[in-house]
């Protein structure tokens, strides 16, 4: 087998270009085959070598390694160039000069269901000579079988007038000069096929096969787009999600397994991808899915590991403690410093959860807390709950009225990772001085 993924470096990588280097990456590594990597670069104002990266560096990141390539389709012009001589030489092309008006005049006259057919001329753009009689027709391995009369198709224009080849030609010539023999891709390409398999009935060939994935929407049921959440890899990236779990929630989207399982490892996915079994119908992208797959993948993690993704993330190092108090709240990398990052930075500023648990008589609890914290020893994870435990038993309150006061000094906002674990983390020294602040610093404010 032998499979390509095709982008045009027009953009960053959609998430649907994404999910189809996926399925054509889990396709080769399953069948022992290779995997090219062809930038169809032929939009010269829009295929920008920082678009080339931007594509790279999300496969890199999918860890979708190729076999072959990049490949570059602008370099391969003068072979294209070949293939178009070689069609006019065998009469199977003509040059034309007609224009978008002659194509209308001819329809008008034999109707709009009949593709245009024109006389040859000895300059002009290149046309394919297209048959009037039969069907060009395919057996496409997710949607079966595909019909276009040939009729209804307009000969074909294969090359400009300059001799610069169109895309249909260059693609069809590149995929039988590479030995591609599956084409899986999206199908919104599904037209183009009828085209490139004239070209490649013209050059004499055999065709590959076709494998056309239906598209991506939103939950909404529309074609997925900004809004609805992330559109690319580098904003998944971004977003804070692992590489893993966002292969495990793409390959689920259109395919699945023959079970019910939605946690399933590369190496599984890899042993059991069938092209056969993606669905017709379009798939549904729901971040809100993939924030909880994240999760799981998240909490798979050793602590080491979680770590290193994190410091790698943030660029920073020395996260380790506020990792291993946290773990079981993060959903994605980017939770972490919203819920941890004052232990690095310093509190926050909530003023609706100051003025809710720093009052007066929050403070009152929270200098109980400051006094019994100030005494224990050795300051670890044992005594810190011990002696948070004795001030709520000793004021009769709920332990909320205890914690959230503490909580608020601390973080300066009324969420954190368990309050014992982030006393433990900041230890005595930092924990005194921040209640010591919250203490003295809002007096007025809190109690108005």
């Amino acid at each position: 087998m032998r499979v390509r993924f095709a982008p045009s470096p027009t953009g960053a990588l959609h998430i649907g270009g994404a999910r189809t280097a996926l399925f054509n990456w889990l396709a080769a590594r399953g069948a022992s085959g290779r995997f090219v990597l062809r930038i169809e670069d032929t939009d010269r104002e829009r295929s920008t070598p920082e678009n080339v990266e931007q594509i790279l560096d999300a496969l890199r990141w999918l860890e979708l390694d190729w076999d072959e390539g990049p490949i570059f389709q602008s370099e391969r012009e003068g072979r294209h160039r070949e293939a178009v001589a070689q069609l006019l030489a065998a009469g199977s092309a003509y040059h034309s000069q007609a224009t978008g008006e002659d194509v209308k005049a001819w329809k008008a006259i034999h109707g709009d269901d009949r593709g245009f057919r024109g006389e040859p001329h000895t300059d002009g753009a290149v046309r394919l000579h297209v048959p009037d009689e039969g069907d060009t027709v395919f057996d496409d391995l997710v949607i079966g079988e595909v019909r276009s009369p040939n009729r209804s198709m307009d000969d074909l224009v294969i090359a400009r007038a300059d001799g610069t080849p169109l895309y249909n030609l260059a693609v069809a010539v590149d995929d039988l000069d590479l030995g591609i023999t599956e084409v899986i891709r999206g199908n919104d390409h599904l037209t183009n096929t009828a085209k490139q398999l004239l070209v490649i009935s013209a050059l004499g060939a055999a065709p590959p096969r076709y494998a056309h994935l239906p598209l991506l929407h939103g939950p909404d049921g529309k074609k997925l787009s900004k809004r609805h959440g992330a559109a690319s890899v580098q904003e998944l990236r971004a977003a804070g999600y692992l590489p893993a779990a966002v292969r495990n929630y793409l390959a689920l989207l259109g395919w699945g397994a023959g079970d019910d399982e939605t946690i399933l490892s590369t190496q599984e996915l890899v042993r059991r991808f069938d092209v056969a079994g993606v669905q017709r119908n379009p798939a549904q992208f729901d971040e809100t899915k993939l924030r909880w797959l994240n999760g799981r993948y998240m909490r798979e993690l050793s602590l080491d590991e979680l770590t290193a993704a994190l410091e790698a993330f943030y660029g920073r190092d020395g996260l380790g403690p506020a990792a291993a108090i946290s773990a079981e709240k993060l959903q994605t990398l980017a939770d972490f410093w919203p819920l941890c990052g004052f232990i690095y930075d310093g509190p926050a500023d909530d003023p609706a959860a100051r003025e809710r648990w720093l009052s007066q008589d929050g403070r009152a609890t929270l200098a109980q807390v400051r006094a019994a914290l100030a005494e224990i020893a050795p300051f670890e994870l044992a005594t810190i709950e011990a002696a948070l435990t004795a001030v709520v038993e000793r004021c009769g309150c709920k332990p909320g009225e205890v914690y959230q006061p503490l909580r608020v000094a601390l973080a300066g906002r009324a969420v954190s990772p368990g309050i014992f674990e982030t006393v433990a983390v900041l230890g005595r020294e930092q924990t005194l001085a921040r209640i010591d602040d919250a203490l003295n610093a809002w007096p007025a404010s809190a109690d108005t």
